[in-house]
C-alpha cells in the first residue's frame, strides 16, 4: 500500500516537473524565437500547461474511473483562477483588470467553473449528447476571446508590432532553434505519455485498496495537475515586466488561464467522454 502512495507522488510530481521545466519553458522559448504575440504566447502555455490534465483524465477514463475526470476538471479550473488572482495581485497587477478584453475573459474562466458545478448539480451523466454541445461552447468561446482582444486591445497589439519590428531578427541560428525546440517538445510528450500511464495503473490500484472515492481522487488530481499554470501565470508577467509592459504580462497571463480551462472542461473532457463511450 505505502509503494502505490509514493509511486502516486513520484509519477505527479515529475509530470508537474517536466511540464514546467521543460514543456512549458520549451514552448515559451519557441514562441518567442517565432516573435509571437503575447496572446500567442498565453495561448501556447495554455496548450502546454493543460498536458497534466489530458494525461491524467484520459487515463483515468480508460480505467473506467470517469467520475473522477470531472472533479479533476472542476477544481483543476477554480484552482487555476485562484492562482491567476493571486499572480496578478502579487505582481502588483490589478489595475489591469479594468480592461474590457480582460474581464471579458475571465468571466469566460468563471464558466468554464459554472458549468461542471452544473453537471454535477442536476446529475447530469457525462455521455455522448455533451461532445456536440462542448464543441460548439469551445468555438464560442475562442471566437469571444479573439474578438474582444481586437477590439480593445488595439493599443497593446500595435505596440507589440512596433516592438517586435525593431527586435526582429533572423539570423541563421533561429532555424536550428526551432527544429530544437520541435524535437524536445515530441519527446517531452512521449516522456509524458509513458509517465501517465504509469499514474494511472498506481490510481487505479490506490482507489481498489483504499476504496477511495473518485470525488477525492478527482480534486487531489486537479491539484496536483494545476501546479504548471502557478509558474506560468507569474513568469509571464515577470518576464514582461522587466521589459516596462505590464499589460502584455497580464494579457498573457489571462490567455492562458482561458485556454486552459476551456482545453480542461470542452476538449479534454469530450476525449474522456469519447473513451469511456468506446470501451463500452
Amino acid at each position: 500500500m505505502l509503494i502505490e502512495i509514493i509511486k502516486f507522488i513520484i509519477y505527479s510530481i515529475l509530470i508537474v516537473i517536466i511540464s514546467k521545466y521543460i514543456l512549458v519553458s520549451t514552448l515559451r522559448k519557441l514562441a518567442e524565437n517565432l516573435n509571437l504575440k503575447a496572446k500567442t504566447v498565453g495561448d501556447i502555455a495554455g496548450y502546454a500547461t493543460s498536458v497534466p490534465e489530458f494525461l491524467t483524465i484520459t487515463t483515468s477514463s480508460i480505467r473506467g474511473l470517469s467520475g473522477a475526470s470531472i472533479y479533476n476538471i472542476l477544481s483543476s479550473n477554480i484552482i487555476n483562477l485562484i492562482q491567476y488572482i493571486g499572480a496578478i495581485i502579487l505582481n502588483k497587477n490589478s489595475k489591469k483588470l479594468k480592461n474590457k478584453a480582460i474581464q471579458i475573459d475571465i468571466f469566460l474562466v468563471i464558466a468554464t467553473i459554472i458549468i461542471p458545478i452544473l453537471l454535477l448539480k442536476f446529475d447530469i451523466e457525462l455521455d455522448l449528447f455533451l461532445v456536440p454541445a462542448f464543441i460548439i461552447l469551445y468555438v464560442f468561446f475562442r471566437f469571444l476571446n479573439n474578438n474582444v482582444h481586437k477590439l480593445y486591445l488595439q493599443k497593446e497589439d500595435k505596440e507589440l508590432e512596433k516592438e517586435i519590428e525593431k527586435e526582429k531578427r533572423w539570423e541563421k541560428g533561429n532555424k536550428r532553434k526551432t527544429i530544437k525546440y520541435c524535437t524536445i517538445l515530441v519527446f517531452t510528450g512521449i516522456l509524458l505519455f509513458l509517465i501517465g500511464e504509469l499514474l494511472g495503473n498506481t490510481l487505479e490500484n490506490l482507489c481498489i485498496i483504499f476504496d477511495v472515492s473518485e470525488i477525492i481522487v478527482g480534486i487531489l488530481l486537479g491539484f496536483m495537475t494545476s501546479l504548471p499554470e502557478l509558474i506560468t501565470f507569474f513568469e509571464s508577467q515577470r518576464h514582461h515586466k522587466s521589459n516596462s509592459d505590464d499589460m502584455l504580462g497580464v494579457v498573457e497571463a489571462t490567455n492562458n488561464l482561458l485556454t486552459s480551462n476551456i482545453l480542461n472542461l470542452f476538449a479534454i473532457q469530450t476525449i474522456g467522454i469519447l473513451i469511456v463511450s468506446i470501451l463500452k
